[in-house]
């Protein structure tokens, strides 16, 4: 049995195709205007929770590469300054030689003194750089200056690390501790330790004295001299780590982007041919809705 469609029932249907094509040009045109494939959540669910999680990858790989960068600006100014203390170990050196000679009088011998308490100052000076207004060398104590110049050579930071993370699950201490290079003076051994009793062997002026500064210091001094060299050794050796962390970063990042772009972005080329195809549907749509309707309107009539 045929079964007839009333007028009514027609014309409906033609409105509800014609809204049809209508949505689905508008869609388009809303992709052509925006580049994007999706625009709201219910365009394509499944595709909005894949691009919020590369969203959420590109924000993780963001921080990192703060992070990256960060530690790296910590090494530049921990590099910078350890260049500093090796200068000053140089110049010490080329004292200890000079002081050592027993034909100095104690004016000569005052007058190399002065100048080795101002490498002590200096070396501490170079200690208490900072980056950010954090000090390097402090540990994790980064708003106290590690040394006081001027005064005593006690170390006044901590032994912590400050830790950066610079990959998933990676993480490296970006901080060299003062104490372990230059040290606190007071019979440890190191540079200020080494120092101050050049000072003291040079004002003293006894043969002992002499035998010291030729002997024990310059042997305590070039200790020092690679003590120093190995903390700046590590610093670049870190530093080449974080410029490999680096470009990993980058590379995770243009992935992740190209992921979230194949999601979220249209294809324009598809979306222009579709645009024209739909607006030629939904001229003819036009066209033919009105023949009938009007035709409908019509029978109604007679």
């Amino acid at each position: 049995m045929t079964m007839r469609l009333s007028n009514q029932q027609l014309h409906s249907s033609t409105l509800n195709d014609l809204q049809n094509i209508s949505n689905q040009l508008f869609n388009t045109q809303r992709k052509m205007s925006s580049g994007k494939e999706i625009t709201k959540p219910s365009d394509d669910p499944f595709g909005t929770t894949r691009a919020l999680s590369y969203r959420r990858d590109l924000d993780d790989i963001t921080q990192t590469q703060a992070n990256v960068d960060d530690a790296t600006s910590w090494q530049t100014v921990t590099s910078t300054a350890l260049m500093d203390v090796t200068n000053v170990v140089h110049r010490a050196q080329e004292l200890l030689v000079q002081g050592g000679n027993d034909s100095n009088g104690p004016a000569e011998r005052e007058s190399i003194a002065k100048e080795i308490d101002q490498l002590v100052e200096s070396a501490k000076s170079a200690a208490n750089a900072n980056y950010g207004g954090r000090y390097v060398f402090a540990g994790t104590a980064t708003d106290t200056k590690p040394y006081l110049v001027g005064g005593a050579d006690a170390y006044q930071g901590d032994n912590g690390n400050i830790v950066r993370t610079i990959g998933p699950g990676v993480s490296v201490a970006v901080n060299t501790i003062g104490d372990n290079v230059i040290g606190s003076s007071g019979g440890d051994g190191k540079l200020l330790d080494t120092l101050r009793n050049i000072a003291t062997h040079l004002r003293g002026g006894t043969p002992a004295d002499g035998d010291a500064l030729r002997n024990g210091d310059i042997s305590a001094l070039n200790t020092n001299l690679d003590q120093v060299n190995a903390a700046n050794a590590t610093v670049g050796a870190q530093t080449n780590r974080l410029t490999t962390a680096k470009s990993r970063l980058a590379e995770l990042e243009e992935n992740s982007s190209t992921q979230l772009s194949n999601v979220e972005d249209a294809d324009m080329a598809e979306v222009l041919t579709n645009y024209s195809l739909q607006q030629a549907v939904y001229q003819s749509a036009l066209k033919a809705g009105a023949n009938i309707v009007q035709s409908s309107l019509m029978d109604f009539l007679r």
